[in-house]
């Protein structure tokens, strides 16, 4: 595959085009964002998470190791805020022929990061920026090639598949995501072909097949009225090498002839149909995507007794569904309904007969992975768009009460499809004590509730490239939330906390184009 995009791209590239400057355009961005997370975090987003099962409660079980959680569902720890800051400055040249470039910068930072000087002695100090200021986006792009409605753009560069459900080119509101890639897009009326290759890692030269690349085709027929279809293929190879073992020539023979420490590079593929478009005041999108392929960087983290399961497999399905209708009346309400489903799997329990088999290898749980997604469900519940192994039921209302102002609410359920089995246990206050840990065939299984959120925000365009935006969303947790399956980084991470208290998320954000 990668020798047919390399070819494609230099039969591209083959002809000298002459182009000349006519046309230098500067612009950027500024966003600034408050967020506050009350009852949520136990040591902040991405800190070291907090033990809540140990390895030797769990012997024999495909965990992945002791059971722990960045989440604590308790108000006993501190909250967690801040405020971001992102700033985007690019550039765009256009030249003779349809070929531009177009270069932009972006520095993400934390309020209080790079401040200089220490009010207790007055020292000062050079800021700390290592990491302030990188080159975001930087490719050429021409148009209109050979005469024909096609585009090719060559570079670093922002990629967002229909929606975004599975590829955005955001992570969070704030913070961006873009490709070193080659992108070929064909777009008429009519339809839109997109097909793409992108480096996600290069190991060269520490190993001679060891990168992680991401191919895909996304097209879309945009003339059946009054519904727009596509699909999509998406092709996402990790051949990064992975090892159980280390041993000499004779034992690594051993496990080859025993199908041991044998993993095959991951090749994730995903298929999809999206149907969305809008009928007098209805209004509906649906996108349903199936997974299939090799799993072994999943499989890899799973070996109880030393091993992983190399032959772990993606066999996935995922959806999300959206209708909604517009009232035609004062402040325009529009009222919709809708829920999404990402199928995941828990194989860490034991049966007797695997607890007496001490050959038995276990299998791997593998959940379906979103990929690149950009807007996150919820806040509260998945801040970097990680979950999997859930479902979602929702429906809210938005409203305009004048031509500058929207706002909304929406409710929403939450579920487990595949709830973790916990050792037996009883419950002493907060605590958690096990009544046989040794019998870890002996199992009880976690409630299937998540919970319950609400979102209510207000948006206030003062102009066309200035906002300001407010917003709280309120979970009522459930049992199942705090007593926690694996639900986080694709069903891969413990989401269980200490207690079930309520917790909630404020923001407020604004931002200026120029």
């Amino acid at each position: 595959m990668r020798t047919i995009v390399c070819c494609v791209l230099l039969a591209l590239t083959a002809t000298t085009v002459y182009a000349e400057l006519q046309n230098m355009q500067v612009g950027g961005e500024l966003r600034i964002r408050a967020r506050y997370w009350d009852n949520v975090y136990s040591n902040g987003i991405n800190g070291p998470a907090q033990l809540r099962i140990p390895a030797g409660f769990l012997p024999a079980r495909p965990t992945g190791g002791p059971v722990v959680s960045r989440y604590d569902w308790d108000d006993r720890g501190n909250d967690l805020k801040f405020v971001e800051h992102r700033t985007r400055l690019n550039v765009r040249a256009d030249y003779t022929n349809d070929v531009s470039a177009f270069i932009e910068l972006e520095s993400y930072d934390l309020w209080g990061e790079d401040f200089r000087s220490n009010y207790v002695t007055g020292a000062d100090a050079r800021a700390a920026t290592g990491n302030d200021v990188e080159v975001y986006q930087a490719y050429i792009e021409s148009r209109e090639m050979w005469g024909y409605p096609l585009r090719l753009r060559i570079g670093r560069q922002e990629m967002k598949m229909g929606k975004g459900w599975l590829v955005d080119d955001i992570t969070t509101a704030l913070i961006g995501q873009s490709h070193d890639a080659v992108r070929l897009t064909y777009d008429t009326n009519a339809f839109s072909v997109d097909a793409w290759w992108s480096k996600l890692a290069e190991n060269s030269p520490l190993e001679e097949d060891g990168d992680v690349d991401f191919y895909g085709i996304y097209a879309t027929y945009k003339a059946l009225e009054p519904v727009d279809i596509s699909l999509y293929w998406m092709y996402l190879r990790d051949a990064r090498s992975l090892n159980d073992t280390n041993f000499v020539w004779p034992i690594e023979w051993v496990e080859d002839l025993l199908g041991l420490d044998d993993y095959d590079p991951t090749n994730l593929h995903t298929v999809g149909l999206r149907a969305f478009g809008q009928y007098e005041a209805w209004d509906y999108d649906l996108e349903v995507a199936y997974q299939t392929g090799d799993a072994d960087q999943v499989g890899f983290r799973f070996k109880p007794f030393g091993y992983g399961d190399d032959d772990a497999e993606y066999d996935s399905w995922a959806g999300d569904l959206e209708v909604g209708y517009t009232f035609d009346m004062q402040w325009s309400p529009r009222v919709f309904i809708g829920g999404a489903y990402f199928e995941g799997e828990d194989n860490r329990d034991l049966s007797f007969w695997d607890w007496l088999n001490p050959f038995d290898r276990s299998d791997a749980s593998v959940s379906f992975n979103r990929l690149f997604p950009g807007k996150p469900y919820s806040a509260i519940l998945e801040i970097g768009q990680d979950m999997s192994n859930f479902y979602q039921i929702r429906g809210g209302v938005e409203a305009h009460p004048t031509e500058t102002v929207t706002a909304g609410l929406t409710v929403a359920y939450y579920g487990i499809n595949e709830p973790f089995d916990w050792p037996p246990y009883v419950t002493l206050g907060r605590f958690r004590i096990p009544i046989a840990p040794a019998l870890s065939f002996w199992t009880k299984e976690a409630d299937n509730e998540i919970g319950f959120v609400t979102h209510l925000y207000a948006k206030y365009n003062y102009s066309e490239d200035l906002y300001f935006k407010l917003g709280w969303e309120h979970l009522f947790t459930g049992d199942g939330l705090a007593e926690g399956s694996f639900t986080h980084r694709y069903g891969l991470e413990f989401s269980g906390g200490t207690d079930d208290e309520n917790a909630n998320y404020f923001y407020c954000e604004t931002g200026l184009k120029f």
